[in-house]
């Protein structure tokens, strides 16, 4: 049961040694559509086509109808990590866009959230074709947080949220709709992406010989002790 014992500490000291830690994470959501308009029951819709590196990393849906006030045709989203570097992608597509809210109406050939992270830290872009708001014309590739503010709403083009642990969320459009028509928001193609970490390769060199040099030092501290018990048994 000792030697049973010690084997495992060597075993499990071993690993310790070429343990990876988990790179970062990316998700991307196509829409997210959450109103309560002025005397009308409230609307919740997604996140629609849910793609994640933790989960399912590819998905897609024919199109987008939250009860006639946000309607879309296909949609896909993606969200990848490449296990040798730790690098992450993730990003999220929405085509014919039609936005019918009270007071706010607007119309997007595409909309594409995008954002890619590795070590050194996060970036993303948001790409607008055809794009029309409240009468007003949309560059295809708005500055980063692009605001227009509306009497019935704030909307924000190629939003960009930094989080403090360095991760970054996307989001393509977003509008935060203002209290003379309801309360809510609109989300159109959103990713993020957590910061990369490269994993761990196994221990060479100095490391390695320190890596062996503790294993050993269990394994003797283990020997000792049992030693010492078969000393103490009595005769």
């Amino acid at each position: 049961m000792r030697m049973r014992h010690l084997c495992g500490v060597v075993v499990a000291a071993s690993l310790v040694l070429g343990a990876s830690p988990a790179p970062g994470d990316g998700s991307a959501v196509a829409a997210e559509v959450t109103v309560t308009l002025r005397d009308a029951p409230a609307v919740r819709v997604g996140p629609l086509a849910l793609a994640s590196t933790s989960g399912t990393t590819n998905a897609d849906i024919a199109g987008v109808n939250a009860s006639g006030l946000v309607m879309a045709g296909m949609a896909t989203s993606y969200a990848t990590r490449d296990e040798d570097t730790g690098d992450v992608h993730a990003q999220a597509d929405v085509n014919d866009v039609d936005i019918r809210l009270p007071a706010l109406t607007g119309t997007f050939g595409s909309v594409i959230a995008t954002c890619e992270a590795t070590q050194t830290g996060a970036k993303g872009v948001s790409m607008l074709g055809n794009g029309r708001i409240a009468g007003l014309l949309v560059g295809a590739n708005p500055a980063p947080n692009t605001t227009v503010d509306l009497a019935a709403a704030k909307v924000v083009f190629n939003e960009q949220i930094q989080q403090a642990d360095g991760s970054l969320t996307v989001n393509a459009v977003h509008i935060y709709l203002k209290a003379r028509i309801g309360a809510g928001h609109v989300v159109l193609a959103k990713a993020t992406c957590g910061l990369a970490a490269h994993p761990v390769p196994l221990a060479t060199g100095p490391g390695l010989w320190l890596g062996l040099g503790l294993v050993a030092l269990v394994a003797g501290a283990l020997l000792i002790r049992r030693q010492t018990r078969i000393t103490r048994i009595p005769r």
